[in-house]
């Protein structure tokens, strides 16, 4: 594949290149050239050796593929991060979380929360990433400076924060930003209605006819336990996928985060609609929230992407780990050993994400055209060797940590395991200054 280029930015010879579309087979060998921040050429690497490139990179022992996009999160809370472990949701949310939310989050808390967990993003393998939390201003400039690609859903509830007062605020801080950020081609906003039980009907409704006239995606965490589904029944007499339905809030810009409570119907009502299913597993099992029924998601035409969800219900924001995570569990809870293969999972982490974010003609594989959000993972090291499939080794052997370089429309994020954007020694430092005023006022459990 080659728009046949005689002069590139960057030339990157890799030991393997896998493009995750048009197809999922590894290249063996090749070359990837980048030209103007898009990928301009992916060719053997005895047909590179005609391409000048302002700079060549050589990374026999790495495999060169699509960054991974983390679909969901709450970047700041990796501030929270063990602060209130081993607990269902609505006690974790209502006793722990919230409170320490009223007490401490601000701009600076959100902007210091999030750069740490954009510095373990790429470090980890992540180029593009989504939010829905508080000041979405402080992470959108955080983002911009750390040079990743993201979707930030502006939070919209009926109850007050730090960052408004009521559900009208809401939409008129978000609207506002994503004004702001029109002409950023790397930050985008979004409509982020918390979730049915923290929002009216009214206000859903309102959601919903903004997102159609302005024509922009909403991210909401929906069906995350089943007691959330029963209350909703017991309250509204419907299902709450069946109320997003009759409000208009259910269609292919419609991004539904956890989905772990879902009947026959509702799976034909997600198929039907085309909406998009953002899976985290680790999150939904350490809070015992139940385990979304991917296999039976994705047979039914569903896209599935991955989320890590936030840290302080993680622990971490790895998608290597999500990526573990969701294919062991797939086959245990089916009982289905060939369920979600190691294929099938990547494709989730890299271009099923991108899909569900409304940017798979920008990323998510390494195509001619497509932006270079690109990640370079050795595989020389004892946890990856022998190599029989290199798609095993990424989903099974990897964690993270072999991610060696990074890039995001061809600028490197990361190169040798050195941050290149984020100053991690001052990220550092004011991290450690939170714990110490968090723990000083007496919040931790």
């Amino acid at each position: 594949m080659s728009n046949n280029p005689m002069h590139a930015d960057l030339l990157i010879h890799a030991g393997w290149v896998l493009p995750i579309a048009p197809s999922r087979q590894a290249l063996v060998g090749h070359s990837v050239a980048v030209t103007g921040g898009a990928i301009s050429a992916i060719l053997p690497r005895e047909q590179a050796q005609d391409i000048a490139a302002g700079e060549t990179l050589d990374l026999p022992h790495h495999a060169l593929m699509p960054g991974l996009v983390n679909c969901h999160g709450h970047a700041a809370m990796s501030l929270l991060r063990g602060f209130a472990d081993d607990l269902p949701l609505m006690p974790w949310l209502h006793d722990h979380i919230w409170p320490a939310e009223a007490a401490h989050v601000s701009e600076q808390f959100v902007s210091d929360g999030a750069t740490l967990a954009m510095a373990e993003m790429v470090r980890s393998g992540t180029t593009t990433f989504g939010d829905m939390y508080f000041f979405p201003d402080a992470v959108a400039a955080a983002a911009n400076r750390a040079g990743m690609r993201c979707q930030l859903s502006f939070p919209i509830l009926d109850f007050p924060s730090a960052w408004g007062r009521d559900a009208d605020e809401y939409i008129s801080k978000g609207l506002a930003l994503r004004d702001d950020y029109k002409h950023n081609d790397r930050v985008h906003l979004v409509f982020g209605p918390h979730s049915p039980y923290t929002l009216s009907e009214a206000n859903l409704a309102k959601v919903s006819t903004l997102a159609a006239e302005l024509d922009v995606p909403v991210h909401i965490h929906l069906h995350e336990t089943r007691g959330e589904v029963l209350q909703a029944i017991e309250q509204t007499g419907e299902r709450p996928l069946v109320t997003l339905n009759r409000l208009g809030l259910l269609g292919p810009r419609t991004q539904c985060v956890h989905m772990t409570d879902l009947t026959d119907d509702d799976i034909k009502l997600l198929a039907l609609s085309g909406a998009q299913v953002i899976h985290c597993p680790q999150s939904n099992m350490k809070l015992a929230s139940g385990i979304a029924p991917i296999t039976a998601l994705a047979s039914a035409g569903v896209n599935v992407a991955l989320g890590t969800d936030g840290a302080a219900s993680n622990n971490d924001l790895n998608l290597f780990g999500e990526m573990q995570a969701a294919a062991l569990l797939a086959k245990v809870s089916t009982g289905d050993a060939t369920a979600l293969s190691a294929d099938d999972v990547l494709h989730m982490a890299t271009l099923g994400g991108a899909t569900a974010l409304g940017m798979e003609s920008v990323t998510g594989s390494l195509e001619l055209g497509k932006q270079a959000d690109m990640i370079a993972v050795d595989m020389s090291g004892p946890e990856t060797q022998p190599l029989y499939h290199l798609a095993s080794q990424l989903v099974y052997s990897c964690n993270g940590s072999q991610v060696t370089h990074s890039w995001v429309s061809g600028k490197p994020l990361m190169l040798s395991r050195q941050l290149q954007t984020i100053p991690w020694d001052s990220v550092q430092s004011r991290v450690a200054t939170w714990q110490q005023r968090i723990q000083s006022q007496g919040d931790t459990p």
